[in-house]
């Protein structure tokens, strides 16, 4: 907790880039804030909002450290890094921005902030899945911000993408996503209920679904219930959207589609759930678990699983 006295007495003393970065870093570490909203860090999280209260870029000149702040960028530093250790806000949603993919994205509290493993596929462009030689109609189910929809775009210049939600709140800031990288003519929000309403004939189905079963969700570190539960929380074994995309999602796939879900630590629940389905479990460079590929084909010859 920081406490009124400490806010007056950092705003009396605190006058460089160095002095908030070393005092912000202590807060973080006494307050006991949860990292993996981006960082994992805390000196890497103080410097996230200071840089934000000073519209500076990440790789700012190093002198800038010892530069003296005008009293109001000091206040804006001490009032934020407040509302970080005293609310537990995550820092992307203090400061409307995450990155993914290497790329920065609009945030909010009305979406989920992105750290699916999943950029590394995008950054690979789904190689070996998918054929660079032919264009590319794909779908994000449950697309929240649009991260993931608008990286593959990117990362796939002829690619099509749907970005689905049922959340019309989510999708708000999906476009204005869409809008900031000029990708309108791509990338389609489409607000819908799981498969319902969407056209089909893609080749690539990938979703990062509300996957957290009912004990973990419970044990969340508070910065968690600052995002939308609705993008968390997904029945007692974590699978209850799992279900709806692998009872569904053949049907929306072309011949050689793929499908590519995120399921986290409920990937043992998928396993004992469906011990006869050949998941693909994919492996991350740089961390990362509880993501499975399967064919269309796969889909087909096990839809009796599905069923049920």
């Amino acid at each position: 907790m920081i406490d009124e006295i400490q806010q007056q007495q950092a705003l009396a003393t605190l006058r460089t880039p160095r002095d908030c970065l070393r005092w912000g870093e202590s807060c973080l570490r006494r307050g006991g804030v949860f990292l993996g909203h981006g960082t994992d860090d805390h000196g890497d999280e103080a410097l996230a909002l200071l840089l934000h209260v000073l519209a500076l870029p990440h790789d700012s000149d190093p002198r800038m450290l010892d530069a003296r702040l005008l009293p109001h960028e000091v206040e804006a530093f001490v009032a934020l890094l407040a509302r970080r250790v005293n609310e537990r806000v995550p820092t992307p949603y203090l400061t409307g921005q995450a990155w993914f993919c290497g790329l920065p994205f609009q945030v909010d509290e009305r979406v989920l902030i992105p750290r699916s493993p999943i950029a590394e596929l995008i950054e690979a462009g789904f190689q070996p899945w998918l054929d660079p030689e032919q264009p590319v109609r794909a779908l994000d189910l449950c697309t929240g911000g649009g991260c993931i929809a608008i990286a593959t775009a990117l990362a796939l210049e002829d690619a099509e993408v749907d970005a689905s939600d049922i959340s019309a709140d989510a999708l708000a800031v999906c476009q204005a996503n869409i809008d900031h990288y000029g990708l309108g003519d791509r990338v389609r929000a489409v607000l819908a209920d799981g498969f319902d309403g969407l056209r089909g004939g893609y080749d690539l189905i990938v979703s990062n679904p509300p996957y957290v079963d009912a004990a973990d969700l419970a044990g969340m570190p508070e910065e968690f219930h600052h995002e939308p539960e609705l993008a968390l929380g997904s029945g007692a074994d974590g699978l209850d959207f799992t279900r709806r995309i692998l009872a569904r999602a053949a049907d929306y796939l072309n011949d050689d589609g793929v499908l590519i879900v995120e399921v986290g630590n409920s990937d043992q629940h998928v396993m004992a759930t469906w011990p006869e389905v050949p998941f693909l479990w994919l492996e991350f460079e740089r961390g990362g678990h509880g993501v499975f590929l399967l064919t269309r084909q796969q889909l087909i010859d096990h839809r009796e699983y599905f069923a049920g």
